[in-house]
């Protein structure tokens, strides 16, 4: 068992090594927002993974699988929720700088954190197609697999704090307006090319 929870952490920690929707937005929103909004986005993805993480256990993630409908639903409301979060971006470069970072704009950061992968396809299929590999015969299944969705969730954790915390480093070269508000159209224009991957990399072929 220990063999199997460390191969498993190494494919966990090479998944999410991988650049992907979570990495490009953590990395935008802490250089833009500096690092507290940045972890306060981490602690919504990360209770993202660990809800939907949950629900696959419970037959969700399989339920979405095999049914094409609700594949798509889910997989265009969270290329949506992208796109929108672009527009934000964009949106919110022009504001004063005075009115950013309060107590509420984090939590709107936390529940943002939360949507993306609420809506995110490509979590509920790794939940799905990967993490049963590594539940072993013996034992008690579902305890299996809880612990491994929890160990999948401290991982992703980990890294995406670390680039909430590496990106807030370059927060102040984008202090003045001039340099925020092209540090918003970057951002914008990156955010819809990450939705136009998303929709790419997770349509099903017929």
């Amino acid at each position: 068992m220990t063999e199997t929870v460390l191969a498993f952490a190494l494919t966990s920690l090479v998944i999410e090594l991988t650049p992907g929707p979570n990495m490009a937005w953590l990395a935008i929103l802490s250089v833009e927002r500096g690092r507290i909004a940045g972890l306060a986005a981490v602690g919504g993805v990360a209770l993202g993974l660990l809800l939907l993480g949950l629900a696959a256990g419970f037959g969700l993630g399989t339920l979405i699988a095999e049914n094409g409908w609700l594949y798509e639903t889910l997989r265009w409301g969270g290329i949506a929720f992208l796109l929108y979060l672009a527009w934000d971006s964009y949106k919110e470069s022009r504001e004063p700088i005075g009115q950013r970072d309060t107590g509420e704009r984090l939590v709107v950061f936390f529940r943002r954190g939360l949507v993306t992968n609420l809506l995110n396809p490509k979590a509920a299929l790794f939940y799905v197609t990967v993490l049963p590999n590594f539940v072993v015969s013996n034992g008690s299944r579902s305890w299996q697999s809880l612990t491994l969705t929890c160990l999948y969730v401290a991982i992703a954790t980990a890294v995406h704090a670390i680039i909430a915390l590496a990106g807030s480093q370059l927060q102040p070269v984008f202090s003045t307006d001039r340099a925020r508000r092209t540090l918003g159209v970057v951002a914008a224009v990156l955010l819809v090319g990450i939705a136009a991957w998303v929709a790419f990399t997770t349509r099903r072929m017929a």
